[in-house]
């Protein structure tokens, strides 16, 4: 059982998406749950929906495959967060001129798979 979420044009820096995004990679779902939920990082709100959407996809695969769902045995086995579009902006700087400003936007995608038993 896999499935996956994908959340685009969210609006913060992929850079600080990032730094969220790498805690919680290959870990069981109930502990990036827990580290998503304390951490003070605004970024960890907007991965947390995406980490419960495909959370909530998999358990609908289940169902429609009439198969057995365990949410305790889902692991987070990809997670990556790419650059999307910049917004450019200008403000005024010095002598008349306009100094740049980029408001920068990404796009995540978070996939969970049932953790392999080792035989």
């Amino acid at each position: 059982m896999a499935a996956r979420a994908l959340q685009r044009w969210v609006r913060q820096s992929p850079r600080k998406m990032r730094l969220v995004i790498d805690e919680i990679r290959g870990k069981d779902v109930n502990e990036a749950y827990a580290l998503l939920r304390f951490s003070k990082k605004h970024a960890a709100r907007q991965i947390e929906k995406v980490l419960r959407s495909a959370v909530a996809n998999a358990e609908q695969d289940a169902l429609r495959d009439n198969t057995a769902f365990d949410i305790d045995q889902l692991i987070v086995s990809y997670a990556v967060v790419n650059e999307g579009p910049t917004l450019w902006r200008y403000r005024a700087g010095a002598m008349g001129r306009a100094a740049p400003i980029r408001k920068r936007m990404c796009h995540v995608e978070v996939r969970v798979a049932a953790r392999e038993e080792n035989a």
